[in-house]
């Protein structure tokens, strides 16, 4: 049976790889730190070890091991985490151990020119609050709030 022409495919991005000098250490990081499950740790052998993480509510997961990847450790650089109130996230995250930049947003959102201001977005408005953090090998990821409901 032939596909029609305005069929859609669906691509779920599932999984995104790590690349780390330490496994244990980044599992350590991601689970006790970061907050993120552990869903896989599978090492057949001394040459290949995959481990699964994921964050809390997401349905994207991060993978770290050994045999993955040949990228250098810590060259990942800004995986985005969407959460409801930056602030908040930061507070967690803060306490768990992470260092966790401050928090910033666009200035002029509507003609952002890449320009920040410090504190949340005054509006709380989708998109345009943000703050960073590093995995012990320097992998980067950034908290960008979206849905802001007030308490």
């Amino acid at each position: 049976m032939k596909r029609q022409e305005d069929e859609r495919v669906n691509y779920e991005l599932e999984v995104v790889t790590l690349p780390v000098s330490d496994v244990d250490r980044s599992l350590a990081f991601y689970t006790e730190q970061a907050g993120f499950t552990l869903d896989v740790d599978y090492r057949p052998n001394d040459g290949f070890r995959v481990v699964q993480l994921t964050p809390p509510g997401s349905a994207c997961s991060v993978q770290i091991g050994v045999g993955l990847t040949d990228a250098v450790p810590g060259s990942v650089r800004g995986l985005y985490l969407v959460v409801g109130d930056v602030e908040a996230a930061r507070r967690e995250l803060t306490r768990r151990g992470v260092e966790v930049g401050a928090v910033r947003h666009k200035a002029a959102k509507n003609d952002w020119q890449g320009d920040w201001q410090d504190g949340v977005d005054p509006q709380r408005g989708d998109y345009a609050s943000f703050a960073d953090f590093a995995d012990p090998d320097g992998n980067t990821w950034v908290l960008q709030e979206r849905g802001f409901r007030p308490s």
